[in-house]
């Protein structure tokens, strides 16, 4: 039997899969959330958009006899990830996570962990700070709660409409990014309070290195609970799970 994956992305471990899968002439989708307005180009066929809940996803599945499901979403993409799980396990399709490791503090760091977005919002409340808030602009809304604060954005796209938040500059832009040229950003905008996700991995960590540079504080948001799945960490691993699984990889 010859594989027919979809590939559930939005990531550079995403990006990584599709050029191997690719390479390896396995057939292959991969799915984008809809939330980037110019997604990078994939040397695969691409879709974009939710699916509809668990049951618009197992259809999906069934209608496109998808035979494994890679879930390569960003580690705060929860709901898709339970999607996933729910929709994999009662349409019996094999699902394994291709994950990036969680950051660790270092020796420098001065980190703040809170449990989510309204308790990085709540960590806001007191005096007026100079904020680079790098949380998406999914999450923007929320910290209008807290209109004290100048705020720092990086975006991938320009919003719609200008985010709630009435003493703030957008920078847009696309990673990956240097310690040297955050640092730089940070200065400019005399920032001396840095808010992230937890997201893990190489492309977005260098705010965090600039963090540490700079003797700044950060206000870590933890990753949500996710469900019990198999995981690997590389494209090579998740050929090695398809072999292992009883399909024909090709030469």
């Amino acid at each position: 039997m010859r594989p027919n994956l979809l590939i559930l992305g939005g990531t550079t471990e995403a990006s990584a899969l599709a050029r191997v899968v690719a390479g390896r002439d396995i057939p292959a989708v991969l799915s984008y959330a809809g939330r980037v307005d110019r997604p990078k180009p994939q040397p695969i066929p691409t879709r974009s958009g939710g699916f509809g809940g668990v049951a618009g996803l197992r259809a999906w599945l069934r209608d496109n006899a998808v035979t494994h499901v890679v879930d390569a979403t960003h580690p705060f993409a929860a709901q898709m990830s339970r999607n996933a799980a729910d929709a994999c396990a009662a349409e019996g399709v094999p699902l394994i996570a291709l994950t990036r490791p969680a950051w660790d503090e270092q020796p420098g760091d001065r980190w703040q962990r809170v449990a989510d977005i309204p308790a990085a919002v709540d960590a806001l409340a007191g005096p007026a700070r100079r904020v680079m808030l790098a949380v998406g602009r999914m999450h923007l809304d929320a910290f209008a709660a807290q209109p004290q604060h100048f705020y720092l954005l990086r975006l991938v796209d320009a919003p719609d409409t200008p985010p709630p938040l009435s003493d703030h500059v957008a920078v847009i832009s696309r990673g990956p990014f240097t310690q040297a040229g955050d640092r730089a950003l940070m200065q400019e905008h005399a920032i001396d309070l840095v808010v992230s996700k937890n997201a893990g991995g190489t492309g977005a960590r260098a705010k965090i290195d600039a963090a540490r540079a700079l003797n700044l504080p950060v206000l870590m948001i933890d990753r949500p609970a996710l469900p019990v799945r198999p995981e690997c960490a590389t494209p090579d691993q998740v050929l090695d799970w398809l072999a292992h699984s009883g399909v024909n990889l090709g030469v």
